[in-house]
């Protein structure tokens, strides 16, 4: 049986609660038609798996309300709590995005020039003005230079100029966040976001010549890699470590170690140690290696007004954009979704109904201008009932950003009811099946193993979860969990118990 979504409150008796509580029951401070222990009582499962962790219950912030129609709620667990949703906020980058620009939104790469194609040559420069594209992976960009010499443009008699501009961004260490600077994941944004700014190592061991081989991509110019490391008979473990790999040289990657026999072929992404010249590295690397040639260098620039378009390549479509930032929680790519806001001109003349078409990025993007930009649909599209979310990068990779449980619930609730809102859906992972969320609902017999569509979302101190649960009693509800505590981790089977309690109910 649902409960109203919302009880009066009753501050005097509040204050007494855990005493009288034990003296008078629950029932005693149930107002008619609040069932107050449907609602404030965490489910026994989760409660038993927050005390094995050693997680207090006031670490959680949670609320479970029916997604469609009557907002009843089966759970309210300080979900006025503004807590830190790590992750989660991708959520609100990836619905604004989809509200504003629409699914098949895309971003272009132009590629333009000031010279003049005649015998195979361009002579002139050739302009690469970045759109923000958040995914110009290897073969998007080799099939663009292919476009490009097909055209005749095989030999450039210039410079290659990467023209940065559309993005207006503060310098970026991507160590500052954790240390962690070769992770991918703390690669920084870019109007012109080669390659995720990553270099794949990969490492095929050749028993016979006792080594494993090393191939990398993309090409980068002037970076020399270890084309072999030794072979040693260990058990794989952590062989990363075991490589003792040397990042310290901006022009060359080195190995020390070992690298066990027993591992097989394996792959290592990581992030460029120097992120400033790795487009300019890749781009040339790739041009090359495509069959092009240079007599001029790669350099940082910005495209001059007159020049004439070669080729426009666009990015897949927002819908897909969605999908890896959610199912596998692309920092970097919701960072190019959230900045694209900030590129939308929110002039103080325009009305609701021009806001809700979809607009094309007209102005250079600024964190502080997503934000105002975010913030202005979040009142506009969600009210004034739940304050907007503080937000630093719309990735969740911060310390800083903010949202309440309930805040969230009422734009996963929006969300459902959006035109849209099946493609917002299918962008989360599902528990036990795919993405972030596959490590959910694992146990034997779990409802919510293909039930539950969620955003992950994790930091030190910080877990959680928000998305959709469909019950046994066929409702599909709106869920949110976040804790913040020093052993959040530990708290993932509380979490795991939630959803799958959710999934279980049965009325």
């Amino acid at each position: 049986m649902s409960t109203p979504r919302s009880c009066p409150p009753r501050p005097p008796l509040q204050r007494w609660r855990g005493m009288l509580t034990g003296l008078l029951g629950a029932a005693a401070f149930a107002l008619p038609g609040c069932a107050l222990s449907a609602i404030d009582t965490l489910p026994p499962p989760v409660r038993s798996a927050l005390n094995k962790a050693g997680v207090p219950a006031s670490a959680l912030s949670a609320l479970v309300v029916a997604a469609d129609g009557p907002a009843h709620e089966r759970l309210r667990h300080r979900a006025e709590a503004s807590v830190n949703p790590a992750s989660v906020m991708k959520l609100v980058t990836t619905y604004a995005a989809l509200d504003l620009l629409g699914p098949d939104h895309t971003w272009s790469t132009e590629f333009r020039t000031d010279g003049e194609i005649a015998g195979g040559v361009l002579r002139g420069n050739l302009y690469v003005r970045g759109g923000g594209d958040p995914k110009l992976v290897l073969e998007r960009l080799q099939d663009a230079f292919m476009q490009l010499q097909d055209q005749g443009a095989r030999v450039i008699l210039g410079d290659m100029v990467l023209d940065h501009s559309a993005f207006d961004l503060p310098p970026h260490n991507p160590g500052d966040f954790d240390g962690e600077a070769l992770r991918p994941y703390n690669a920084g944004p870019d109007a012109l976001l080669v390659n995720f700014k990553s270099v794949v190592l990969r490492f095929s061991p050749d028993p016979v010549a006792g080594v494993a081989r090393v191939y990398s991509e993309p090409p980068m110019e002037g970076l020399t890699i270890d084309a072999t490391v030794p072979l040693v008979r260990a058990a794989c473990g952590d062989w990363r470590s075991a490589l003792q790999a040397r990042f310290d040289d901006a022009n060359r990657i080195r190995f020390d170690g070992r690298f066990p026999q027993s591992c097989g072929e394996r792959q290592w992404p990581v992030a460029y140690q120097d992120p400033a010249s790795y487009a300019a590295r890749a781009m040339e690397g790739m041009w090359r290696a495509t069959g092009g040639s240079l007599t001029g260098r790669v350099r940082e620039g910005l495209t001059p007004p007159g020049s004439r378009l070669l080729l426009e390549a666009q990015s897949l479509p927002l819908s897909d954009i969605i999908t890896d930032v959610n199912q596998w929680s692309n920092n970097v790519m919701a960072q190019q979704v959230f900045l694209t806001l900030g590129r939308l001109n929110l002039a103080p003349g325009m009305t609701e109904g021009r806001l809700s078409d979809r607009l094309a990025p007209v102005r250079t993007a600024r964190y502080d201008s997503a934000r105002e930009v975010v913030t202005h649909w979040w009142r506009r599209t969600l009210g004034t009932r739940h304050a907007p979310p503080v937000m630093d990068n719309g990735a969740g990779l911060s310390r800083v950003e903010r949202i309440t449980p309930d805040a969230l619930g009422a734009l996963l609730r929006h969300a459902a009811t959006h035109p849209r809102g099946d493609q917002f859906v299918q962008s989360l992972s599902l528990a036990g099946v795919s993405g972030t969320a596959a490590r959910y609902a694992r146990a034997p017999g779990s409802q919510a193993r293909g039930n539950a569509w969620l955003k992950t979302g994790t930091l030190r101190d910080v877990i959680g979860v928000a998305g959709y649960v469909h019950a046994a009693n066929g409702t599909r509800y709106a869920v949110v969990a976040l804790v913040n505590h020093e052993q959040a981790p530990a708290a993932r089977p509380a979490i795991d118990a939630l959803i799958d309690w959710v999934a279980a109910m049965p009325d």
